[in-house]
């Protein structure tokens, strides 16, 4: 079965949501910059109050050892690095916290691939995004890569595929990238920062039809 993540989230209910459609991640941003950011204590609320099961991310981006002190109460499962993190920094970032990595890694071309197999060794789970513009956000910015650059990819280590997805391509994408997992976020979105339960619901239905041919044929 391919595994969603839902990044973004800032109401209970959509993660309630997420949950019930079978969504195993769902990421907090906690970027001040970004449009769906929470401060600490809604991201604690929030995860107190969501269903028992469901993965939760918290979303950095090039944390300081301070920033990761205070977001540490926090009863998070992972933490996604999406910043500039080098490799040595994402060492030691996984030596401070007691949660398993995701580290994002745009990707432009084939030779950014090299780079993601380096981060591979070091997080747990490897998530794949377009490379940012120079005035954009880190991620979430509804952007899409060549996804040819991952034809005949067979990497033993898991890993996302992000960027741009939404319901009108992912079965394209799945089918040319082979993605066991997915991210999204501005894909189900009805306005910068504000997911529509419609299109989430839609999109699991989407990938679950998808999976359902696939087994046919």
């Amino acid at each position: 079965m391919i595994e969603i993540k839902l990044c973004g989230l800032k109401e209970p209910s959509h993660i309630e949501v997420a949950f019930n459609l079978g969504i195993k991640y769902v990421g907090l941003v906690l970027y001040k910059k970004s449009p769906r950011y929470l401060n600490r204590e809604t991201a604690r609320s929030l995860i107190s109050n969501s269903p028992p099961g469901i993965k939760k991310v918290g979303l950095v981006v090039d944390p300081t050892n301070d920033f990761l002190d205070a977001i540490s109460d926090i009863d998070l499962d992972m933490l996604q690095l999406h910043g500039s993190e080098t490799l040595e920094r994402v060492k030691e970032i996984k030596s401070k916290v007691n949660v398993s990595l995701i580290k994002a890694v745009g990707v432009n071309d084939k030779k950014d691939l090299e780079l993601v197999e380096k981060y591979a060794e070091i997080a747990d789970q490897i998530l794949i995004d377009a490379k940012p513009n120079y005035n954009s956000l880190p991620g979430g910015n509804g952007v899409k890569f060549d996804w040819k650059i991952l034809e005949d990819i067979t990497w033993e280590f898991p890993w996302f595929l992000a960027g741009g997805l939404n319901e009108s391509n992912i079965d394209d994408a799945l089918f040319e990238t082979n993605a066991k997992k997915v991210d999204l976020s501005s894909g189900v979105e009805d306005s910068h920062g504000k997911k529509s339960i419609v299109k989430i619901t839609n999109f699991v239905k989407k990938i679950r039809k998808y999976e359902e041919n696939l087994n046919v044929g």
